[in-house]
């Protein structure tokens, strides 16, 4: 009878040690399915500005292509992102040989608006600067440039470039109160005075 317990209660005290060694790979295992759905949640914006951009190189339009190929090449996917390194350098090489350029202010101020939306301001104001240069009284390329100018960390300019949008068109003062781009300087001086200017002096 002692025999018995006693092989009884082996049996038990290897179960217990099977399911705490096979625990931790449990976990380890959901840990490597988490990191993989992670991993899979992020490709499709990378993929999906790779899938853009090509419909863009193929359309010829190769400046706008290359502002997404640089989103792509941004990304975590390796094979993503050197596939789209490769379409700027034909995007550049491509620009190059027609030597692009464009004509109107709204051509400059719509792909310094494609820049800003890639986050590449300092290009975007090389652009948007062009535009202003053709067309000084248009206020929505004022608002565009000092949100660059922003970004790039040229406050003085920017809050000028903001005072001059709010002057040719009130609405812009609104706007920019509700922009997300400009929350990092809307509360700083002297940017909270001109987008709140009913708060003066108090």
């Amino acid at each position: 009878m002692a025999e018995k317990n006693k092989s009884a209660a082996n049996v038990r005290a290897s179960e217990r040690r099977m399911t705490q060694s096979q625990a931790p790979r449990s976990t380890k295992h959901s840990e490597t399915v988490s990191k993989a759905e992670a991993r899979g949640a992020a490709v499709p914006t990378q993929l999906a500005a790779f899938e853009a951009a090509m419909k863009l190189f193929h359309a010829r339009q190769l400046t706008e292509a290359r502002v997404l190929f640089q989103q792509a090449a941004a990304g975590a996917e390796r094979d993503v992102a050197q596939r789209a390194q490769l379409h700027i350098v034909m995007c550049d090489r491509r620009l190059q040989q027609t030597k692009v350029s464009f004509g109107t202010a709204e051509e400059c101020y719509n792909y310094g608006i494609a820049l800003i939306n890639a986050r590449n301001f300092s290009e975007a104001r090389t652009h948007l600067e062009k535009a202003l240069a053709i067309a000084p009284g248009s206020d929505h390329i004022h608002y565009a440039l000092a949100l660059a100018q922003a970004h790039s960390g040229d406050l003085a300019s920017a809050h000028e470039n903001l005072r001059r949008a709010i002057e040719l068109e009130p609405r812009n003062r609104m706007m920019a109160r509700q922009d997300a781009d400009f929350a990092p300087v809307a509360n700083q001086s002297p940017f909270r005075s001109l987008l709140y200017p009913e708060k003066n002096g108090r």
